[in-house]
């Protein structure tokens, strides 16, 4: 038997995670080793992810605004997507994305080995190619994979996954969405946006579960008001199909509703990968769904494993599991100075249209909490670059501690929202107040400046107090 070779470090998984825990690692002087056996590497963002999706949802968008011309006094005849071209023009950009991970993984101070692990005991793993590694610290960071959940039918049913939507050359006639998650949002209103006959069936109240039901409400709106057949608060009884496609039955108000289409795109979540690690075998301890208990040092049941990312949360976010993964390097090798990943800043933006962002807590977090606090909030319809934009959908709400004005939280929902979220992360990442904000010019027209308002109202808040 060969002799197994032995590392300081060794990552499960090439994607954001691993790929920043090993550079990180590497440049401490220490001996790291990745080990992904994906066919493609650069991890889910770049190959079925942020990456391609957001290459998607910006086609959309433009020929979104073509066909709406005419609310800008403009004529714009025939527009219509290329599902063609722009499937070339995605897997174009996604492939200089994936060669520059891949440069960067093969090319790195660290060895790659393209295999998949298991444990066969806390500190060594077996590699599908029959090799063997050990090492004084692992790092796992498989990611997550698509979930089946038990819905009437559809293990049986032949499906569309995500991946499947992202790699489409062709413009489907219709779509059910089984989901309301940021997933089936997104890819939804792209289908519809395309030109395909798009049902969305949700099971929870509103879609968005995750967020405020006033910000869910203001993005179903939009869905509906473009033509998105939409069903929330249902419970799935069948599904069933022939050769000529797809039909679902579903509870909804009371009443038994059924719905046809060519396709079924399956968007009921995703769950953590971690079946195949066998981590029984090093005494790391998962929650049911196959998610890795993780301490706020990303530490394990057994504590020289740690995980970051979507295999252990809390939040599927790529931003997240690079802070997670570098805490955890510089908590294993005692670097000075590593403090746990802080949640109170936690970013979170759906690319829809209009997008839906969050920084730092939800008022629903605060209720929960018996926090105090003021809130305040301005739409999007009452503001002058808005309004002229024609982006009317949505508002700003803006909460902040009722004694110094110390920000806690914002959500936008509107036009842009993504990047004006970042407006309140630089501000709250330095414990900022609303008097902070306001000291800072706002230029006039933007859209930011609508930030100004509700800093205002607060600000008159504190002062009348």
């Amino acid at each position: 038997m060969a002799k197994t070779k032995t590392y300081d470090l060794i990552c499960l998984g090439g994607g954001s995670a691993g790929f920043n825990a090993a550079r990180l690692a590497a440049s401490l002087g220490k001996r790291v080793a990745i080990v992904d056996g994906a066919k493609e590497l650069g991890g889910l963002c770049i190959l079925k992810g942020c990456m391609p999706s957001k290459t998607l949802l910006y086609s959309a968008e433009i020929l979104h605004h073509a066909r709406h011309a005419a609310q800008f006094g403009l004529r714009v005849r025939g527009a219509a997507a290329d599902m063609q071209a722009v499937h070339a023009r995605k897997r174009r950009i996604i492939g200089e994305f994936a060669a520059y991970r891949q440069r960067a993984l093969a090319g790195g101070n660290f060895d790659l080995h393209r295999a998949f692990a298991r444990f066969v005991d806390a500190r060594t793993v077996e590699l599908s190619d029959g090799t063997r590694l050990a090492a004084d610290f692992f790092l796992v960071g498989t990611g997550s994979k698509i979930s089946v959940p038990p819905v009437p039918g559809l293990a049986e049913a032949k499906f569309w996954t995500s991946d499947d939507v992202l790699d489409l050359d062709f413009l489907p006639q219709s779509v059910i969405v089984l989901g309301g998650g940021i997933v089936a949002c997104e890819l939804a209103q792209f289908l519809r946006r395309m030109g395909s006959r798009v049902i969305l069936v949700q099971r929870s109240r509103h879609i968005l579960r995750d967020h405020s039901e006033a910000a869910s409400t203001v993005v179903q709106k939009a869905f509906v008001d473009e033509g998105i057949e939409l069903f929330a608060g249902t419970q799935i009884t069948a599904i069933r199909q022939d050769a000529r496609g797809t039909t679902v039955e579903f509870q909804h108000d009371g009443r038994r509703i059924v719905r046809r289409a060519a396709h079924l795109f399956n968007a009921l979540g995703r769950e953590p990968n971690t079946a195949p690690l066998n981590l029984a075998a090093a005494g790391v301890r998962t929650r049911p769904n196959g998610q890795i208990v993780i301490n706020r040092w990303q530490q394990t049941s057994a504590p020289h494993i740690y995980a970051a990312g979507d295999c252990s949360g809390p939040a599927e976010i790529v931003h997240v599991a690079i802070q997670q993964a570098e805490l955890a390097v510089r908590h294993a090798f005692g670097v000075p100075g590593a403090k746990p990943v802080d949640y109170g800043l936690l970013l979170n933006v759906v690319f829809t249209d209009p997008q839906l962002a969050t920084v730092g807590r939800l008022e629903s977090d605060l209720q929960q909490r018996g926090v105090a606090y003021l809130a305040a909030s301005y739409p999007f319809d009452d503001h002058g670059k808005s309004i002229l934009m024609e982006a009317k959908y949505g508002y700003v709400k803006v909460l902040a501690e009722p004694k110094r004005g110390r920000i806690l939280g914002a959500e936008i929902v509107g036009k842009d929202a993504g990047e004006l979220i970042h407006c309140f992360s630089v501000a709250m990442a330095r414990r900022g107040t609303v008097f902070d904000m306001l000291r800072a010019p706002w230029y006039h027209p933007t859209l930011a400046e609508i930030i100004t308002y509700p800093l205002e109202e607060i600000a008159d808040q504190i002062r009348g107090a």
